[in-house]
């Protein structure tokens, strides 16, 4: 099992107008049209509501925490109100606690609702995007601000593609590993400190630390910039992760898979990832063995199982008993004596 602390895993209550304005006003464009006196508003939820049945008086199921979306069809509808009916409409929108309101294809905000914005200290933006794509967006980027997370010590490359964790008590060569794949032509996703987010049922995002992020750690050099030394290529700044590598000084009360045919799986986050325990002993080239592991996870991928395989292919050989000597691989040497 991956000892993982309880206290480790953290899951976001809410976040702020401030913050999500602060890292979302570029990638949505979005525009201020009230004052900042509603920024420190709590947005409590990942999802996004349009607020049609609202608008038209129904509120009873009224999802008021999340943030608001109008796109052409209440823009559409509140147009087609007289202006009495309007402020009413609109009146009653802002008894509420809406953390925002986002206006998107590009309409603008009508005067009262500006107004009413303000007076209420209701963030009001606008966006030029389609309401489709920006709620997509805004949902992505929300369900990852509240997706849960968990820290792990550990050495996080992508292999091939593949993106493979290493774990082991400290000292045990995590980092050098991880610093020797990268020599290779591997990347690096980060080092000592590893924050998984789970995003999505099945998926577990890594990712290095903001403080550490591309740095290493090697006992006896010192700290290492990887980017500075390797160039841009030998990073990354996020992968998903499929494969736990735990090494681990040879043991010889411990078990190690010898055939392969039966899976080992971790969880974490509830969510299940292939699990190899590598023993480390002298000689052993644990480098070469990481991307035949990398490898051979892409082969499962797509459909080859060698140790099936090859379990099928020994059954086949001792259901077939027709010969009493044993097949050579090769029948015939052609001259090759040697």
């Amino acid at each position: 099992m991956i000892p993982i602390d309880e206290k480790a895993i953290s899951r976001t209550a809410s976040i702020d107008v401030d913050f999500f304005y602060t890292y979302a006003k570029s990638k949505f464009k979005l525009t201020l049209h009230s004052d900042e006196s509603g920024f420190d508003r709590k947005i409590k939820d990942q999802n996004v509501h349009r607020p049609g049945l609202a608008l038209a008086g129904f509120v009873e199921l009224f999802s008021y925490e999340r943030v608001q979306i109008f796109g052409n069809t209440e823009i559409t509808y509140l147009k087609n109100l007289t202006p009495e009916k309007r402020m009413k409409a609109l009146k009653k929108l802002f008894e509420f606690y809406i953390p925002c309101i986002i206006l998107t294809d590009g309409n603008q905000p009508f005067p009262e609702m500006k107004s009413l914005a303000i007076e209420s200290h209701v963030p009001l933006f606008s966006s030029p995007l389609l309401t489709t794509k920006l709620t997509y967006l805004i949902s992505d980027f929300l369900d990852d601000q509240f997706a849960p997370r968990v820290s792990i010590h550990g050495s996080f490359v992508d292999v091939y593609g593949v993106g493979i964790l290493f774990l082991g008590k400290s000292g045990v060569g995590k980092s050098e590993v991880a610093l020797d794949l990268i020599e290779r032509g591997h990347r690096l996703v980060g080092d000592d400190v590893i924050i998984l987010t789970k995003k999505g049922e099945g998926i577990l995002i890594g990712a290095g630390t903001s403080l550490v992020k591309h740095f290493m750690e090697i006992r006896g050099l010192g700290i290492l910039d990887i980017q500075k030394m390797f160039g841009v290529r030998a990073i990354r700044h996020q992968k998903r992760l499929e494969v736990i590598v735990e090494l681990e000084v040879w043991n010889e009360e411990s078990s190690y898979t010898r055939t392969g045919l039966d899976e080992t799986l971790e969880k974490i986050l509830d969510v299940e990832i292939p699990f190899v325990k590598l023993p480390i002993l002298p000689g052993k080239n644990i480098t070469v063995i990481s991307e035949v592991i990398a490898l051979h996870y892409l082969l499962k991928h797509y459909g080859y199982d060698a140790a099936e395989v090859f379990k099928n292919r020994l059954e086949k050989a001792i259901l077939s008993k027709s010969k009493e000597n044993p097949e050579r691989g090769v029948n015939y040497f052609e001259h090759d004596f040697e």
